[in-house]
């Protein structure tokens, strides 16, 4: 199946950020002068515009090339009509429009405030008053839409206006007459996912009418009294799957608001109530005075959005495409010159640090080699010292410092000395870029170590693109790390030393497969860290699919907290083994509830389980399970008799010299920041004769790197993923974690891919 998503085109973005006008662009369309850019994507540009008499207008314009495809040129025909056929002040006007001039356009009423999706982004859920009054708004304007023999199918936070008068829906771009599927792939999923209904998500066309709009509805008011959407958020297989067998996540939904809610995301269309009959339980909530239905914070960003617009350049004495009466050149604008402040400030405030990063930009474009002279170099580490990951990023920590240290000790003497750099990111993704800035802004730091989650990793990862500073992580699995989706740009920033969360999780169920009585496994996909439940959900169904059994698999909110309940569902669906798809604390309640139920058979779960945690939290419920992690024990690995000599003796002196140092057994995840640190240090050793070391090129030499350290050997594929296996198996006995072995690198009946660390 194909989503589609509806076009966001029409909704209205921060005035803030209204762009200039380009070279190619229209001064004036139709009557419209155009004032600048909203927006602008694969199928054209919208500009604010304004008539002569002053009122504003956002002018949908698309592309030459699009108006050239008869099929795009009717939908937007039929765009235009479905707008024009709505009539309800709680849906935005179609102020005039030609879908047959040579670009066709559409211009709406312009309303100056933010989404639905802003305005709770940035100020959190609505108050329930509020949220009714939403509600109302939106369903007379549903109504209406169903009245005119239409269907939106695209209700989503970003297609509602706030305005002080009450809110707004926009965007008809893929609404269709009642009944009308002749223009719909049958496989094709159209609306947003996580706001469509059950019948839009398996693309059963001949099914959605108005009711998917009700279902969207609801979805809507939960999102909008809650804060996020009752499926849930991420990958959109997943979310699709969730729609359409899950139950809502309603929890935080007002009491007032609650039975409403579920009646609109009844999973059977025809028991949902219809838009008209919403409006009617509504009714009583409807804005009074100007603006008095909306939290203060919400009317302060319409303020000065409006404030915003207010300031605009006034229009031209003459009429554009006329000459003025001089060639006097543009007065700058006061906007302008307040810009261009805020910009020299920043830049003058950074101080040296703004200067020493562009000076290192031009030491790595090629054009000015950077200088011989340095005697010390930096590598960095970006971890969580401070957070709900602080265990993990402490131990990083002191794998890098050690080989650091190891570095110095035997390259005494030679033309450069290492330091270690270290930038706490507190597992805050709201600070991670920032972090991870007080590193790529010091030219002195070559490579850095890191993240230790995967959200601090995404929010991070723009600093290191733009600096050309390579990131090597040894406990981030989320494949957008490596892997760029669509046409986005290939990675040429990250090198994984962990399988990816997809990779883990088919490792996980091949793992399975090494116990012959596993027939009827059963996979809990639990949502609290959306992104990494899926990729092991993903992971383990192809897994499975390959070993040839087929899971029983369920998915609950991450909130739940029944697990007896839910675990004796998959129980009496006939299940004899159980994974565990998310994070720990999930897991200590599963544990607890199959030992309860006195289920006998085996259990798996994966990385975001794995540590000490579990094992004390757990407590004697922990016995039995089987967990795979991207770690060795290096005490395990050091008395492994199956180990070369060789390698025995590396992981020894790794040990030796962390306990030389710290007093203590290495906690997990040391030894392989140890080892990729090393990496990285080996082949700065070997080059350091050759020509000035710089950023430029080294992610590209170190993805070629085949490296044996400590914890085994590590090598790099085309997209920079880990080579081979890199998971490991481990059962709890005694209350402690007893190392089996690499996971398998292929079901247990067939021949095992090599691992990575042997």
């Amino acid at each position: 199946m194909t989503p589609t998503p509806g076009q966001a085109s029409d909704a209205t973005p921060d005035p803030d950020a209204l762009q200039p006008l380009l070279p190619a662009d229209p001064s004036a369309l139709a009557g419209y002068r155009l004032l600048g850019r909203l927006g602008a994507g694969g199928m054209g540009v919208v500009y604010l515009g304004r008539t002569d008499t002053g009122a504003l207008a956002a002018v949908k314009v698309t592309h030459a090339d699009q108006a050239d495809q008869a099929d795009f040129r009717a939908r937007f025909r039929r765009e235009v009509e479905a707008a024009r056929r709505v009539v309800s002040p709680w849906a935005v006007p179609v102020t005039g429009a030609d879908p047959d001039a040579p670009e066709p356009w559409m211009a709406t009423a312009f309303v100056p405030g933010p989404s639905l999706g802003e305005a709770v982004r940035a100020h959190g859920p609505l108050p329930e008053r509020s949220a009714r009054i939403l509600g109302g708004a939106v369903a007379r304007a549903l109504a209406a839409v169903h009245a005119a023999g239409l269907v939106h199918r695209d209700v989503k936070p970003g297609n509602v206006l706030l305005a002080v008068d009450g809110p707004r829906l926009i965007d008809f771009g893929i609404a269709r007459a009642t009944g009308e599927t002749g223009l719909t792939s049958t496989d094709m999923v159209v609306g947003t996912p996580g706001f469509l209904a059950p019948e839009q998500a398996e693309a059963r066309a001949a099914d959605i009418g108005p009711a998917a709009d009700v279902f969207a509805l609801g979805c809507l008011l939960a999102f909008a009294a809650t804060g996020r959407p009752p499926f849930g958020s991420g990958a959109l297989d997943a979310l699709l799957y969730r729609t359409v067998h899950d139950e809502p996540d309603l929890a935080g939904v007002p009491e007032g608001l609650l039975d409403l809610v579920r009646q609109c995301l009844a999973k059977e269309p025809s028991a949902r109530p219809t838009a008209e009959e919403i409006a009617g339980r509504l009714t009583e909530d409807t804005p009074g005075a100007p603006a008095d239905w909306l939290p203060a914070p919400v009317v302060a960003t319409i303020a000065a959005r409006s404030a915003a617009m207010l300031a605009l350049p006034d229009i031209d004495p003459t009429a554009p495409g006329t000459d003025p009466a001089g060639p006097a050149a543009p007065a700058p604008s006061r906007r302008g010159f307040l810009l261009l402040g805020a910009s020299a400030a920043a830049v003058l405030a950074a101080g040296g640090g703004a200067y020493a990063l562009l000076r290192q930009r031009e030491d790595t474009d090629g054009k000015n080699p950077a200088p011989t002279t340095r005697t010390t170099w930096s590598i960095g580490v970006l971890a969580d010292l401070s957070g709900p990951a602080r265990e993990i990023g402490r131990a990083q920590e002191r794998g890098a410092r050690l080989a650091v240290e190891r570095f110095n000790a035997v390259h005494k003497g030679k033309p450069f000395t290492l330091e270690l750099k270290v930038s706490d990111d507190r597992g805050d993704r709201a600070g991670a870029f920032a972090a991870a800035r007080r590193l790529t802004s010091d030219p002195s730091v070559l490579a850095v170590l890191g993240p230790t989650s995967d959200d601090t990793g995404i929010a991070a990862l723009p600093a290191f693109e733009e600096a050309g500073v390579p990131l090597l992580t040894t406990s981030a699995g989320y494949h957008l790390l490596t892997l760029r989706a669509g046409s986005g740009p290939q990675n040429t920033t990250v090198l994984r030393a962990i399988p990816s969360h997809f990779m883990a999780g088919t490792f996980l169920a091949w793992s399975t497969t090494l116990l012959p009585q596993v027939r009827h496994p059963g996979v809990l996909q639990e949502r609290t860290d959306d992104n990494y439940s899926w990729q092991y959900v993903s992971g383990a169904r192809y897994g499975f699919r390959q070993a040839g059994l087929k899971p029983h698999f369920r998915v609950v909110p991450g909130r739940a907290t029944d697990y007896r309940r839910i675990i004796g569902e998959m129980i009496d669906a006939g299940i004899d083994t159980y994974i565990h798809c998310g994070v720990r604390s999930t897991a200590v309640l599963a544990a607890r509830a199959l030992n309860e139920l006195g289920f006998t058979g085996p259990r798996f779960t994966g990385q975001h389980v794995f540590g000490p945690q579990f094992l004390k939290e757990a407590g004697s419920a922990a016995e039995g399970w089987f967990v795979c992690a991207p770690v060795i024990d290096p005490v395990q690995r050091a008395a492994d008799p199956k180990q070369k000599a060789a390698d025995r003796k590396l992981t020894q002196d790794f040990l030796d010299a962390h306990r030389k140092r710290y007093g203590t057994t290495p906690a997990f995840y040391t030894g392989e920041s140890f080892d990729v640190v090393n990496l990285v240090t080996t082949w700065l050793a070997t080059s350091a004769g050759k020509g000035p070391l710089t950023r430029k090129g080294l992610w590209q030499a170190l993805r070629t790197q085949k490296y044996t350290g400590a914890m085994g050997g590590y090598s790099f594929d085309k997209d920079a993923d880990l080579a081979g296996v890199g998971t490991f198996l481990y059962g709890v006995q005694k209350g402690a974690y007893k190392y089996l072995g690499p996971a398998p690198g292929g079901p247990a009946n067939t021949k095992s891919a090599t691992s990575k660390k042997s």
